[in-house]
C-alpha cells in the first residue's frame, strides 16, 4: 500500500513536471507540422495521417483540427501546447510562432518553376541492355519488408538505371509524395555541390557569420559543417526536450536558432550529428542570393528539374529559409533518381549537375566519424550494416527513410516508411544486393 502510494506520487510529479516544461508544445509542434504538410501538400486524409504518419511516441495523442480555407492544422496535447502550422503554396508548411504569426507567415509566396522537361526516364523503357538479377529473390526481400509491423510505405530498387523492384503500402502508389525527413540533409549536400561548381562558395573557407566573429567559431569552414565536425554544442534527441525538437517544433527562424550554439571543441575533433548544423548551411546558402525568389528557385532549376525529380518540394520555415535538415517531399521514384545522380558521379543525360568528384567527396569518411558518415550522407565504411557492401552509402531519415547507393552493383535502393518497426535494414539491404 505504502509503496503504491509512493509510486503514485512519483508518477504524478513526473506528469506535472512534463506538463510544466516545453514538452507539450514540442509534441503539438511536431504533430501540427506533419499533419499540415501531409494533408495540404501530400493530399492525405486526416484519418490516414492519424493512423499512420502521426501514430508514434506522444505525437499520437495530439488532437488535430484542420482549417481547409486557411490551410492550417492546429494541434493540442491534453488541452495544452496549442500550436498551428500553415501551408503556403510553393513553400510548404511552417509553424506559426510569436515572432512569425499567421498573417506574417502567410505573406510569403512562391510559384515553383515549371520543369523544362517532363520526360520520365522510368517511363521511357527504351534500354537495350536489361539488367541481370534474380526476380524471385528480389520480390521476396521486398515483400518481407512490408510484412508485420515494419511500417514500410514504399520500396523502389533501381539497377543499371531501370526499376527492377517496386511496391507500395495500402493507399499509396508511385505518385504519392513521401517525406524524406533527414534525407533532406543530402539534398542540402547537393545544393552545396552545385554552388561549388558555380563558384558561389568555397567549402575550404571559413563561413562568414557575424555572430561568430571574435570567438573560436570564426574558424569553422563549410567543410566542417558539411561533415558534421563543426565542434558546436548540440543535442539531437528526437524524443525529449532538446536542441533539435525545440528548433523544429517551436522556432520560426531555424538558422538563427542554430547559430546560437556555442563551441564545445575544435573543428574536426569530434563528429556530432546535428540538424542545427545543416540548417546553418541552409541559411548560409540563402545568403548567397540577393533575391529570395532566386534562392527558392535554385533547387528546382539546378537540381530537381534537371534530373526529372519533378515531384520534389523543399519546405521553408516561417522566415523563408529551407529547412535543409528535415523537410522535403518527393515520390519514391524521384527519391531513386536522387540516388542515381550520385551513382553516376553527378552526371545526368550528358550534363554535369554536380562537380566532378563531388560524389566521391560525399562518400569520404569524415574525421572522427569512424567510417559512418561522409558529407551529409551516411556511409557503410564503418560497418553500420555488417553484411552489406562497405562501399554502400546513402541518405537516411527519421522513421526509416533510406536512399542507398551501391556503386559496384549499379544499384539504388529506396525504402520509405512511417516508422522503422521491426525492419532489419541490414538484412533488407543485404538480401536485395544478393538478388541483384
Amino acid at each position: 500500500m505504502i509503496i503504491g502510494s509512493i509510486l503514485g506520487v512519483i508518477l504524478l510529479a513526473v506528469v506535472l513536471l512534463f506538463l510544466l516544461t516545453p514538452a507539450p508544445t514540442i509534441v503539438t509542434g511536431v504533430a501540427a507540422k506533419r499533419a499540415c504538410s501531409s494533408h495540404f501538400l501530400a493530399g492525405r486524409s486526416a484519418g490516414y495521417i492519424a493512423e499512420n504518419e502521426n501514430n508514434y511516441s506522444l505525437i499520437k495523442f495530439a488532437k488535430i483540427k484542420y482549417d481547409e480555407q486557411q490551410k492550417t492544422a492546429t494541434a493540442t496535447f491534453l488541452g495544452l501546447g496549442k500550436l498551428t502550422a500553415v501551408y503556403r503554396e510553393g513553400l510548404g508548411s511552417a509553424i506559426v510562432t510569436k515572432d512569425y504569426p499567421l498573417e506574417k507567415t502567410q505573406e510569403l509566396s512562391f510559384s515553383i518553376p515549371k520543369p523544362t522537361s517532363i520526360t520520365d526516364i522510368f517511363s521511357e523503357n527504351n534500354f537495350s541492355d536489361k539488367p541481370v538479377f534474380n526476380q524471385e529473390k528480389l520480390n521476396r526481400a521486398i515483400d518481407k519488408s512490408f510484412e508485420g509491423g515494419k511500417r514500410t510505405s514504399a520500396v523502389v530498387v533501381v539497377k543499371d538505371g531501370q526499376i527492377i523492384g517496386e511496391k507500395y503500402g495500402e493507399g499509396l502508389d508511385e505518385n504519392s509524395l513521401l517525406l524524406g525527413w533527414s534525407m533532406t540533409k543530402s539534398i542540402t549536400n547537393a545544393i552545396a555541390g552545385i554552388m561549388v561548381q558555380k563558384g558561389m562558395i568555397d567549402i575550404e573557407k571559413p563561413v562568414d557569420i557575424p555572430e561568430w566573429q571574435g570567438d573560436e567559431r570564426a574558424k569553422i569552414t563549410w567543410n566542417n559543417l558539411l561533415q558534421m565536425g563543426s565542434g558546436l554544442k548540440w543535442n539531437e534527441n528526437y524524443f525529449w526536450i532538446s536542441d533539435v525538437t525545440k528548433m523544429l517544433a517551436m522556432r520560426g527562424d531555424m538558422y538563427q536558432h542554430a547559430i546560437q550554439s556555442k563551441a564545445k571543441q575544435a573543428p574536426t575533433e569530434k563528429f556530432l550529428y546535428s540538424s542545427g548544423t545543416t540548417n546553418i548551411v541552409a541559411g548560409l546558402q540563402r545568403r548567397q542570393f540577393a533575391d529570395i525568389q532566386d534562392y527558392w528557385a535554385f533547387p528546382y532549376r539546378e537540381l530537381f528539374h534537371k534530373i526529372g525529380m519533378n515531384s520534389a518540394m523543399m519546405e521553408t520555415d516561417a522566415s523563408g529559409t529551407f529547412v535543409g535538415s528535415s523537410y522535403s517531399y518527393a515520390t519514391a521514384r524521384d527519391w531513386a533518381k536522387f540516388g542515381m545522380l550520385y551513382l553516376n558521379d553527378g552526371m545526368w543525360a550528358g550534363e554535369r549537375v554536380l562537380p566532378e568528384g563531388w560524389a566521391a567527396y560525399t562518400a569520404t569518411p569524415a574525421p572522427s566519424a569512424e567510417g559512418d558518415y561522409g558529407s551529409f550522407f551516411w556511409l557503410n565504411a564503418g560497418g553500420q550494416y555488417p553484411d552489406a557492401p562497405r562501399e554502400a552509402y546513402g541518405a537516411q531519415g527519421f522513421q526509416g527513410q533510406y536512399v542507398y547507393i551501391i556503386p559496384s552493383k549499379k544499384l539504388v535502393v529506396v525504402r520509405l516508411g512511417t516508422g522503422i518497426g521491426d525492419l532489419d535494414f541490414n538484412e533488407f539491404l543485404t538480401e536485395i544486393v544478393k538478388a541483384s
